[in-house]
């Protein structure tokens, strides 16, 4: 009977509100997606229902386009990986690319991309002309073409990043410095030349045998486009100390300079050239030093080697 009291002086409790998370309005559901990552959108929030998807899609979700984090996490801690270098995948980075340029309605301010084609930088650029930070490294599909439409139609640009893009050429420098008068960050590294056993299997071999020759060339169009420069990087550029000292002569605002790799080099010339770099901040300058591997010295171009007794063949080659 206690018992029977005991349950019947307990309080009824309301019943449970189900709510339809589809009624949510425009503007609160796009402050939620802004928490989500660029995945969370697009696998997950966009199949949700009609209303979810169109407020995936607001242009103020895509002031920005990073794809770095996805290639870091499925690279699984490697910088590349051979399905990246498929047709099938850069069409895939293409139609990303495309739905964001039309869905930002012009507000895209940085792009990180990886594997694109020239077509989908033109199309990109012609909708983006308030773009900041462009990074297209490692696109064997960009060439000068898809980079003249960017220095015509992304004026604003302030970094740069077309590492590894060797269909690319100082042409290409030519005119977004010429069009683009506040970039001060560029980034045009090459792959490594010295030992490109490390791409082997991943990368193909036609694109490994097309590395850029021209590096002074390049290196003369920075002098004299790209002279407001504070952040320039040419990892592994085979430009000699002319090209080097140019660069010094010219970029007075330098505040970091990256040679790792840069073979053709000298210490002296090195040292020269930092002389004239006045703004480089403390451990702005990065020397070439690198690893040779014995499989680099041809005996047709060092046979000369040969003559050295053992002892004095180091590993380490430092400049």
């Amino acid at each position: 009977m206690e018992e029977e009291q005991s349950d019947g002086n307990k309080p009824h409790e309301a019943p449970t509100e189900l709510r339809d998370w589809s009624d949510l309005t425009t503007v609160c559901l796009i402050n939620i997606f802004q928490r989500l990552s660029l995945a969370d959108r697009w696998l997950i929030a966009m199949r949700v229902c009609r209303s979810w998807s169109d407020a995936a899609r607001d242009c103020c979700l895509y002031a920005a386009l990073d794809l770095e984090p996805a290639f870091d996490a499925s690279g699984a801690g490697r910088p590349d990986t051979a399905a990246w270098w498929t047709p099938a995948f850069q069409r895939r980075v293409d139609s990303m690319m495309r739905s964001v340029a039309e869905w930002s309605d012009g507000a895209l301010k940085e792009v990180r991309v990886r594997h694109c084609s020239d077509e989908a930088l033109c199309f990109l650029a012609e909708r983006s002309p308030e773009l900041l930070i462009l990074s297209v490294r490692s696109s064997r599909g960009v060439t000068d073409r898809s980079m003249s439409k960017v220095a015509m139609s992304c004026t604003n640009l302030v970094e740069l990043d077309i590492s590894n893009c060797y269909e690319v050429s100082y042409r290409s420098i030519e005119i977004i410095g010429l069009n683009c008068p506040n970039l001060t960050t560029l980034k045009r590294n090459l792959l490594n030349w010295l030992d490109p056993s490390q791409h082997r299997g991943v990368i193909p071999e036609d694109y490994l045998n097309a590395l850029p020759q021209d590096g002074d060339t390049e290196a003369l169009s920075i002098s004299r486009f790209m002279v407001k420069l504070k952040h320039l990087e040419l990892r592994f550029s085979k430009f000699s100390g002319h090209g080097l000292m140019a660069i010094a002569e010219a970029c007075k605002d330098l505040e970091s300079l990256d040679l790792f790799g840069c073979a053709n080099l000298t210490s002296r010339g090195i040292e020269q050239a930092r002389a004239k770099l006045t703004k480089l901040i403390p451990n702005g300058l990065v020397k070439p030093n690198f690893y040779i591997p014995r499989s680099v010295f041809h005996t047709d171009r060092y046979g000369h080697w040969n003559l050295y007794d053992e002892r004095f063949q180091t590993s380490v080659f430092q400049i």
